[in-house]
């Protein structure tokens, strides 16, 4: 009950190297990877900042790099983690701690979302779904618990958070000059707070944006006119020369301009009551925010230490269980058939009747719990203690379905971790 993962995520992969390691439809991944006969369970992540696979089997780390290789994956932008690295490393994905932007919440979603999926294609087993249940309880609890995820650190966000903050948005009209990706950004982030006018010299690009976030298109020669109606205007165009001059401005107006270079001429402060913040207040708050975020983060690591610990021990249950489960199985095979025979040799000797089939079944039942109460306490005694190996060879001796490896196997095996253990000292960051 080897538990591992490969991942491919921003911390070496660029976008387009995240977007060439996934490959198709996620039920037919995971049917390819459960055809391996040593993966017994697996589930996938995929995000636009990671792709990674978890397994659970035997030699599973090297079943990972030759799926990589298989996949087309460079090992250059490849990490791989097996046992309590991998459990570690998806706390800490699921918490936001490996996120781009520290403690951003729509991972969580994402492994519920996978979670799910993975289960309903009949990836995920009772050890990953103990697994990735764990590490949405941990995600959950270290948002509850830190404020790993407060404050604004997007460009986009942080510029909400500004307008909020210095003017307020309920009953607001604004004006976005700008249809682009980060003037797109900031309509989304105020889609449902405020009226937006949406101006762009592409007249049917800002129509796109508009319906889209429920607000108004603006033909781009009209913008003047609308600096009087709108209580704030954000300008994020690509313009090299200002748009917004002074004498288009009007008194009292808050102006938020995101673009570089500047949209808006800096003498509009001159006009009476005007308020102008550029992408330089964006980035202090930011920057204020992430600072926050990390200070947090010691906070979130004690917590996925203690959850982690008690991951752990429940997956020593589970494996104890397995064990416990084989030996039952066994004994209880065994003593169907000895039931059956003793019946059938009574009944031909002593002409018994069927209720002598209930006591023998008692007397069988009663000498097997008896019999089995210690090696099932040592059983559980062995897994707290991590002698996994004792619990593999047991099962194997009890007719388990082949979980002891090969010395060959896990000579090479031995040999991966050793390796994975390498790549990991030598990197930095």
């Amino acid at each position: 009950m080897e538990v591992s993962c490969s991942v491919i995520s921003h911390k070496k992969a660029s976008i387009e190297d995240i977007e060439s390691a996934w490959h198709g439809d996620c039920c037919d991944i995971v049917s390819k990877i459960l055809s391996n006969p040593q993966i017994e369970e697996c589930a996938l992540l995929f995000t636009c900042n990671r792709v990674e696979v978890y397994v659970v089997g035997r030699n599973t780390v090297r079943f990972l790099y030759e799926f990589a290789d298989e996949m087309g994956v460079p090992k250059r932008i490849l990490e791989v983690h097996t046992g309590r690295d991998c459990l570690n490393h998806l706390l800490r994905v699921a918490s936001g701690l490996e996120s781009m932007i520290v403690g951003e919440d729509q991972i969580l979603g994402q492994v519920k979302y996978f979670y799910n999926v993975c289960k309903n294609c009949g990836g995920i087993g009772e050890v990953l779904d103990l697994v990735f249940r764990k590490a949405i309880h941990v995600g959950t609890k270290v948002r509850k618990l830190t404020r790993i995820n407060k404050g604004s650190v997007s460009i986009a966000s942080a510029g909400v958070e500004l307008l909020q903050r210095e003017v307020g948005l309920e009953g607001k009209k604004v004006l976005i000059i700008g249809a682009g990706e980060m003037g797109s950004a900031i309509a989304r982030n105020l889609c449902g707070k405020v009226d937006l006018y949406i101006a762009n010299r592409t007249f049917e690009r800002g129509l796109k944006l508009a319906k889209e976030v429920g607000g108004k298109a603006v033909r781009f020669e009209e913008i003047e006119r609308y600096i009087g109606i709108c209580d704030v205007i954000v300008t994020a165009t690509s313009s090299t020369q200002p748009i917004v001059t002074r004498e288009m401005a009007r008194p009292n107006k808050v102006f938020l301009d995101i673009a570089l270079p500047r949209n808006v001429d800096e003498s509009v402060r001159e006009v009476e009551g005007v308020r102008l913040y550029t992408i330089e207040d964006l980035r202090r708050i930011s920057e204020e925010n992430l600072k926050r975020r990390l200070k947090e983060v010691e906070k979130a690591e004690k917590i996925i230490e203690k959850e982690l610990k008690q991951l752990e021990d429940s997956l020593k249950a589970l494996r104890a269980k397995r064990a416990i489960s084989v030996m039952y199985r066994r004994a209880e095979s065994v003593k169907r058939d000895e039931v059956v025979e003793a019946y059938n040799k009574l009944k031909a000797r002593y002409n018994v009747d069927e209720n002598a089939m209930e006591i023998l079944e008692s007397f069988a039942n009663s000498l097997l719990k008896k019999f089995l109460s210690l090696p099932t306490i040592k059983l559980k005694e062995l897994a707290r203690e991590g002698r996994l190996d004792v619990l593999k060879f047991f099962e194997y001796a009890f007719g388990g379905d082949g979980l002891v490896p090969s010395r060959e196997d896990e000579k090479v095996e031995a040999r991966e971790v050793e390796k994975a253990c390498k790549r990991g000292q030598g990197r930095s960051g």
